[in-house]
């Protein structure tokens, strides 16, 4: 499978950049994973409006939704212009009543995934771990029953995570803190507690992203690297992992 990052920033796109958003891809199958701020012009580098076959949503924070509605916006007029009218599934959870309803628009619809089970989606195997976060919000551990990737969407530090990402061969985690900052109030987590993870579950790589739009960034790397000597990436725009 391949993943490609859309958005990587928390909060906020940081300029020129988005929020959170990954587009994962297999056997002519495309999943976008999140859509936060800025993600649908930046999608369109990679892969076109028209041929994303599903979404699927963490939580309903803006920016990990932002874009939803430009996305809606953008299938309709898909249908103006070329009459496709397929309706694109977009799957997030019912613990926000009002958030999930906003997934259905007159070609997209919302689909309720259930957190305790699996979810078979095009190729994809995704199970669900409740975070650490303000409102419901879910990792996810996906596999096309070759490689696995674990993204923990926004998540302060739980101990969980360690047995959920075991031997993934991509952690993706939230970082939105350097090193001896407390994210936990905010339901976020620092570079050394990435680091951390990364070393119970023994990962092949460990891509830090939700990321600070302050400081030096390049520093969560190093900060990381004190807890986990495995391979570690800063998330940017437009990088792709082949697994």
């Amino acid at each position: 499978m391949k993943l490609t990052v859309i958005g990587c920033w928390g909060g906020y796109p940081a300029k020129d950049g988005a929020t959170s958003s990954y587009l994962l891809e297999k056997d002519n199958f495309s999943l976008l994973i999140d859509v936060g701020s800025g993600a649908l012009s930046k999608l369109q580098k990679y892969k076109q409006v028209a041929d994303i076959d599903a979404v699927i949503i963490s939580h309903y924070h803006h920016d990990h939704v932002a874009d939803i509605g430009v996305l809606q916006y953008a299938r309709l007029i898909e249908y103006y212009v070329t009459g496709k009218n397929a309706v694109l599934p977009i799957y997030g959870h019912d613990g926000d009543k009002e958030g999930f309803e906003s997934l259905s628009h007159t070609y997209t619809k919302g689909v309720n995934y259930d957190p305790t089970k699996t979810l078979e989606l095009g190729p994809f195997s995704i199970t669900f771990l409740k975070t650490n976060h303000p409102v419901p919000c879910y990792g996810m551990r996906i596999t096309d029953g070759e490689s696995v990737i674990v993204y923990t969407a926004d998540s302060s530090y739980q101990e969980e995570w360690g047995s959920f990402a075991k031997e993934a061969n991509l952690l993706i985690t939230d970082c939105n803190y350097y090193a001896g900052l407390d994210g936990s109030k905010a339901g976020h987590m620092n570079s050394e507690e990435a680091g951390k993870i990364a070393a119970q579950a023994n990962v092949e790589l460990l891509m830090l992203s939700h990321l600070p739009q302050y400081g030096e960034i390049s520093k969560l790397v190093k900060e990381a690297k004190q807890k986990f000597d495995g391979q570690i990436k800063l998330a940017r725009e437009g990088f792709v992992w082949n697994g």
